[in-house]
């Protein structure tokens, strides 16, 4: 009976060890993650701006910025959201290189 007690008491501990370091990883990688995404909606908007400034359509431009909002759609990861970020950042240059001209 007194092992019971001690094999109970050293899956507790391990348990405990276990959360202990698991749930500051999570948190860390959920903050990452929406931090990622926020970032990629924030560059999404800029290029819906930028196109809308537009004098002429740029089709390269609209086909990324399409492919950025349907990653962001999806939703997805932290690689997700930098992908969406991406086109969305080239997008929005390609159309504020466009006005300049």
């Amino acid at each position: 009976m007194t092992w019971l007690v001690w094999v109970l008491g050293a899956v507790v501990l391990a348990a405990a060890g276990a959360g202990v370091v698991a749930l500051p990883w999570w948190r860390n990688r959920d903050l990452r993650r929406r931090t990622a995404w926020s970032a990629a909606r924030a560059a999404i908007d800029a290029a819906a701006v930028s196109r809308d400034a537009a004098a002429v359509p740029h089709p390269e431009a609209e086909q990324l910025l399409t492919r950025a909002e349907t990653i962001a759609a999806a939703r997805g990861g932290e690689r997700a959201a930098r992908a969406a970020e991406d086109h969305a950042r080239r997008a929005d240059a390609l159309w504020r290189e466009a006005a300049r001209d």
